[in-house]
């Protein structure tokens, strides 16, 4: 049973969420990694330098969960210290959940600042669609609230604790602003000491997509089933993308936006409203000669 009234720091408590302390920062923070995972561990010890912090991440790993929610099962929420003994809420739900949670529920104001991160591994390209993490920050662009998810280019010897200096650095600058309503951003760190970075640079989505068949196999019942994950990604390094920018050891910061309309293509697209129209009346013409 969760515990609604209990703070990451020593502050006042109220019924049925967290009062932080009003003279610093709300931050919020979540992941699709797991609440267990380092890199969140990371971004925490880094954002509680900055400001009062919360933490809602999910109970299990939810790597490319992309922005799914949970809407026919109970959503529970569980209370419990992580290694550095502060209190942190683990939710049984997705990372868009977790981040409702914390900004309606958990919070008793609404956040300064929501990241998601920091991943293991890079969210470049047509990663972004799948991504947890950028989905965290996303729902939290839908809820009003500047947000950006951070990843590290990396699976082995991850260097997190340079992902956690870029995230500190960037906090600060987006608390000193104001995103445009459904503006969020995306970054991506090299796998490198931070003496290593060659600096930062705000990109485009460029281009990394997944080709290749699932994995085919069998099970012991002789039963055919197949697992995904084999795909052999194919990007291009082009200069001003994430894709090229990170692959030339720069850290990479896109601004993306919660509507995906392709406004170029709404005017040409725009006379098949009179062909429609037009078939529409012959159709609706048609008919009521057969009813005659």
């Amino acid at each position: 049973m969760v515990n609604l009234t209990g703070s990451c720091s020593p502050t006042k408590t109220m019924k049925g969420g967290v009062r932080m302390a009003r003279k610093r920062p709300l931050i919020l923070l979540s992941n699709d990694d797991g609440v267990h995972a380092q890199g969140l561990l990371y971004l925490k010890r880094a954002m509680k330098a900055i400001g009062e912090v919360i933490v809602v991440a999910p109970d299990r790993p939810r790597s490319s969960c992309s922005h799914s929610i949970t809407l026919h099962k109970p959503l529970r929420v569980f209370e419990w210290r992580d290694e550095d003994g502060n209190i942190v809420y683990a939710c049984n739900g997705m990372p868009a959940d977790c981040v409702i949670l914390g900004i309606r529920v958990l919070c008793d104001r609404i956040p300064d600042l929501v990241i998601g991160g920091i991943n293991d591994g890079p969210n470049l390209g047509d990663d972004i669609i799948y991504s947890g993490t950028v989905a965290v920050a996303r729902e939290a662009a839908l809820e009003g609230c500047r947000a950006f998810a951070i990843s590290i280019a990396g699976f082995e010897n991850i260097h997190y604790e340079t992902a956690a200096l870029v995230a500190k650095w960037l906090a600060k600058q987006l608390l000193k602003v104001e995103l445009p309503r459904g503006v969020f951003l995306n970054v991506n760190v090299p796998n490198l000491p931070p003496d290593q970075l060659k600096g930062l640079k705000i990109t485009r989505r460029g281009f990394k997509h997944y080709v290749g068949p699932p994995e085919k196999r069998v099970d012991p019942q002789g039963r055919v089933y197949f697992w995904r994950g084999a795909e052999r990604p194919v990007s291009e390094n082009l200069p001003g993308t994430d894709v090229g920018e990170v692959a030339a050891g720069f850290v990479s910061v896109t601004p993306l936006h919660v509507d995906t309309t392709f406004s170029p293509l709404l005017e040409e697209l725009q006379v098949w409203e009179s062909s429609f129209d037009k078939s529409a009346k012959i159709t609706t013409s048609s008919k009521r000669r057969r009813s005659l």
